[in-house]
C-alpha cells in the first residue's frame, strides 16, 4: 500500500504517524502543497492523505481507495473527479481547542480587553475607575448565548460557557441538537431572529451551504445590537462581510472574533483577509482561522487518520466516511 500525504499539518507529527500504520506501508510526504509534484506521486497511490484534492490530482489517482482529509471540512475535495471506489473520510478532534478560543475570545470583547491594550500603550487608562463614563464590564454569569450551529463545536461551548454560568440557546438547520444539556431552547434556522435578539454572545459554526451562506446580515446584527458580540468559526461567507464591517464601524454590535475569512492565500501567507479594512477597528480580534490550531487537535486526527489506513488494510470498515465509494 501506497499513502501520498499533502497535509502540512501532520508534519510536526510525523513519527507518531509512521509508528502507527500498518506493516509495509510505503508513505510519500509533500510538507507544502505542490500541485505539479503530487499530481506526479498520485498514479500508484492507494491513499490520499490531504484537505484539498484538485480536480487534476482525482483523475490521475486511478487506484485511490481512501481521500481522507485532516479536518472536518471536505469542501475542497474535487468529489466528480475521483475513480469510482474511492471513499472519502474526514476527522474532527477541534471541538476543544475552539471553543477554549470562542471561550476566550468572549471573555476578551466583553470585558473590552482589546480597547483598554490600545488605549494603555498609549499611556490611556479606558476604565471606569479613571473615566466614569465608560461602563463597567459584565461577566458571562447570567449572560444568554446563542449557537448558530450546534454539533461538536456548539456543545463543547456550551460546556465550557455553562460552567461560567452562562444559558444558551440555538438554531440548526433541522432544528435538532444531539444533547440540548444546557439550551433553554432549540429550533430550526427559522428562528434565527429570536436567537440574534435575545442573545449578549452568538457563536457561528454552522457549515457552509447555499442555504446559510449569507444568512447573517445587517438586520441580523442589529437584532444582536450595541452590547453584543459575535464569534464567527465556521466559515466567513456565513456572515455578511459589508454589514459585518459596517455595524463594527458604526459601533452597532459591541465586538466581533473571526477566526475565519472571505479571503485566504494561495500560495505563501500574504493576503489581505477581506475587501474591507478590518484591521483599522479597534473591537476585532482577528485570527488566521487557527482555532483548532493546536498539538491536540492533530494528535487526535493522526489516531484518526492511521487508524482508517488500519482497516483499510485489514479489509475492515472505514470509520467517519462523508462519501462512499460504493456510489
Amino acid at each position: 500500500m501506497k499513502i501520498v500525504v499533502g497535509e502540512r499539518n501532520l508534519a510536526p507529527h510525523r513519527d507518531l504517524f509512521l509508528s502507527l500504520l500498518p506493516a509495509g506501508v510505503a508513505v510519500s510526504w509533500h510538507e507544502t502543497f505542490d500541485e505539479d509534484s503530487i499530481v506526479a506521486d498520485l498514479p500508484d497511490a492507494d491513499v490520499y492523505v490531504g484537505g484539498r484534492v484538485t480536480p487534476a490530482m482525482a483523475r490521475v489517482g486511478h487506484r485511490l481507495r481512501l481521500v481522507h482529509t485532516a479536518g472536518a471540512g471536505t469542501d475542497k475535495v474535487s468529489f466528480a473527479d475521483l475513480p469510482a471506489g474511492t471513499d472519502v473520510a474526514n476527522t474532527f478532534h477541534h471541538e476543544d481547542s475552539i471553543a477554549e478560543y470562542v471561550a476566550a475570545a468572549t471573555v476578551l470583547l466583553r470585558r473590552n480587553l482589546l480597547v483598554q491594550d490600545g488605549a494603555l500603550r498609549e499611556g490611556k487608562w479606558a476604565t471606569s475607575v479613571y473615566r466614569p463614563e465608560l461602563p463597567q464590564p459584565r461577566t458571562m454569569r447570567g449572560a444568554t448565548v446563542g449557537y448558530v450551529g450546534f454539533g461538536h463545536i456548539g456543545r463543547r461551548c456550551a460546556d465550557l460557557f455553562g460552567a461560567m454560568g452562562a444559558r444558551g440557546c440555538a438554531v440548526t438547520g433541522s432544528g435538532r441538537v444531539a444533547d440540548a444539556t444546557g439550551l433553554e431552547w432549540h429550533a430550526d434556522t427559522t428562528e434565527l431572529d429570536r436567537l440574534m435578539t435575545e442573545s449578549d454572545v452568538v457563536v457561528v459554526s454552522a457549515p457552509l451551504t447555499d442555504r446559510t451562506a449569507g444568512m447573517i446580515g445587517a438586520g441580523e446584527l442589529d437584532r444582536l445590537g450595541p452590547e453584543g458580540v459575535l464569534v464567527n468559526v465556521g466559515r466567513g461567507p456565513l456572515v455578511q462581510e459589508r454589514p459585518l464591517f459596517e455595524a463594527l464601524r458604526d459601533n452597532r454590535i459591541a465586538g466581533a472574533a473571526v477566526d475565519v475569512w472571505y479571503r485566504y492565500p494561495e500560495g505563501g501567507d500574504a493576503q489581505a483577509p477581506a475587501d474591507l479594512p478590518f484591521h483599522t477597528l479597534s473591537t476585532v480580534l482577528m485570527t488566521p482561522h487557527t482555532s483548532g490550531v493546536t498539538h491536540d487537535t492533530f494528535v487526535g486526527r493522526v489516531r484518526d487518520i492511521t487508524d482508517n489506513i488500519r482497516r483499510l488494510d485489514a479489509g475492515e470498515p472505514l470509520d467517519r466516511v462523508v462519501a462512499s465509494g460504493a456510489r
